[in-house]
């Protein structure tokens, strides 16, 4: 009996060994696929932090909207300087925390909403091909409104000339829409200055300005990043983004 106590507790103590060995293993692989999951997650190197201390430019978005419009100043103002200095914080807002629909069918998800929205330096105000809702939606213009307050600068890029047209923030100033859309847009709020939008691109009229949209929307985002940094800046962010080889690739 007491050979087979002394093999009994035996068998025990290498059952309890071989059980914690197995969880030192478990633990140390556990370990090892951590530390290769975060040396691979490359978008915690670039993801940017708020900091307070930066200009802030505000993008809106709604259900429909032209996604490329929300993009091109994305592109043009989250770019680093030539230093890969983030410079600015670029924030996207929409009237509630759920996930925005694009035209094309892309779904973004905003940064914040009207109620937590922080103090921005510039709003730009995109658009959509049915501007009626957001046009009829009153927090959505109280917003604009409010923000105006605030802002050293306001941009509207296409049929967004709409949303600027009935906050009333830019009456007796300048403002060019889509191709095609000028004379409606003076029609509905007669006290803009509505440019002939088959002539102009871009407009600039005090802390006001507008494009015709598309792609068109570059060029009120780089006009304005010239305009808060340097030429040097603008003509880095271009060659940052190809602008160039955009413009000449027929040739």
């Amino acid at each position: 009996m007491k050979h087979l106590s002394i093999i009994t507790t035996l068998f025990l103590v290498s059952i309890f060994i071989s059980c914690n060995t197995e969880k030192s293993k478990t633990s140390s692989n556990n370990e090892t696929i951590n530390q290769v999951a975060a040396q691979s997650d490359t978008l915690t190197k670039h993801l940017k932090p708020f900091k307070p201390e930066l200009p802030t430019i505000g993008l809106l978005m709604f259900n429909g909207v032209l996604q490329g419009e929300v993009i091109a100043t994305s592109d043009v103002f989250a770019k680093p300087d030539k230093n890969m200095k983030q410079i600015f914080n670029v924030i996207t807002i929409a009237e509630t925390e759920k996930p925005i629909t694009t035209e094309e069918g892309m779904r973004f998800v905003p940064d914040y909403t009207f109620k937590n929205c922080p103090k921005l330096t510039a709003l730009f105000v995109p658009s959509g091909y049915d501007m009626y809702a957001q046009v009829h939606n009153e927090q959505m213009v109280d917003f604009i409104k409010k923000k105006n307050n605030e802002t050293k600068y306001i941009v509207s890029n296409c049929a967004g000339a709409q949303l600027i047209g009935q906050s009333g923030i830019a009456d007796g100033h300048k403002i060019v829409t889509y191709i095609g859309g000028g004379k409606q847009l003076q029609k509905e709020y007669p006290n803009l200055k509505v440019q002939n939008d088959s002539l102009v691109t871009f407009v600039e009229d005090g802390k006001f300005s507008s494009s015709n949209g598309n792609l068109t929307s570059y060029i009120s985002a780089l006009n304005l990043v010239e305009k808060m940094t340097s030429t040097e800046h603008r003509e880095f962010i271009e060659s940052y983004l190809y602008i160039d080889r955009l413009q000449n690739w027929k040739k």
